[in-house]
């Protein structure tokens, strides 16, 4: 039984891998020391450097480690509504995503599950707020980022400040209430559908500020494909909305 900050709900992580085999091992001792009731849920997509042949050796040995093998690569976002399913369907009532390379860090999760206790319906570990910092991320990436999350706000007419960030916490009544099969988006996109649907349904969305590093293992996955998806999905949103004479995050889908 995994439980929260709170001692009432079972929390699962779900964490997405492809070739993080250098990362995974010390990502999941960290997780262990920072919220030990935890179950963590290692969502890889057939990683050719044998991420998934580690995950399975620490599920052996860490009852709270389980493993989804996936066979393809199919994107970021599609691996998490994989592992968000899986765990709904267990009864967990807390699901938690977050990057496994070490860029979120484990530390800062009990904090992000105390803005759920508090009575947050989903929480967005933010490095935009008041007191969320980046370190050691080169500039052309921090650049890209804070611009990406400008063209949101404008485009989406939405309030949030980091709404491409990664590590997040949701109630299992949020994921039930967005409807997961039908979110289409399969790249970084994935993080701004997720951020809309939260708000178009009315729910409660609250960022807490993180400490973001940049992975000192692994090279990232960011590629201009991702880019270009992100980008027109949020003109799509965008423009659709005010065709309706309103903004994105108050369109029922």
């Amino acid at each position: 039984m995994a439980e929260s900050a709170s001692g009432t709900s079972r929390v699962i992580i779900v964490m997405p891998t492809y070739n993080e085999r250098q990362n995974l091992e010390i990502m999941a001792g960290r997780i262990r020391e920072a919220v030990p009731d935890a179950d963590l849920l290692v969502v890889d997509d057939n990683s050719p450097d044998g991420t998934g042949d580690l995950a399975d050796k620490l599920a052996e040995t860490d009852r709270h480690v389980q493993v989804m093998h996936r066979t393809e690569k199919a994107g970021l976002g599609r691996a998490y509504v994989a592992g968000f399913s899986w765990a709904l369907e267990r009864g967990y009532d807390v699901v938690v995503e977050m990057d496994a390379d070490g860029s979120h860090r484990p530390e800062d999760l009990p904090r992000l599950l105390t803005a759920l206790d508090d009575g947050a319906d989903a929480v967005i570990g933010s490095r935009y707020v008041p007191g969320g910092t980046v370190v050691n991320w080169p500039k052309s990436r921090e650049f890209l980022s804070r611009g990406a999350n400008i063209y949101n706000r404008l485009m989406l007419g939405i309030g949030v400040r980091d709404a491409t960030g990664g590590f997040r916490v949701y109630r299992a009544a949020t994921l039930q209430k967005i409807d997961l099969n039908n979110v289409q988006s399969a790249g970084y996109c994935f993080q701004i559908d997720m951020t809309l649907r939260v708000l178009q349904s009315g729910l409660k969305l609250v960022e807490v500020p993180i400490t973001f590093v940049e992975r000192e293992r692994g090279s990232s996955k960011m590629s201009n494909a991702v880019i270009r998806e992100a980008f027109f999905r949020v003109a799509q949103w965008g423009v659709a909305a005010r065709l309706r004479g309103r903004s994105a995050a108050s369109v029922r889908r």
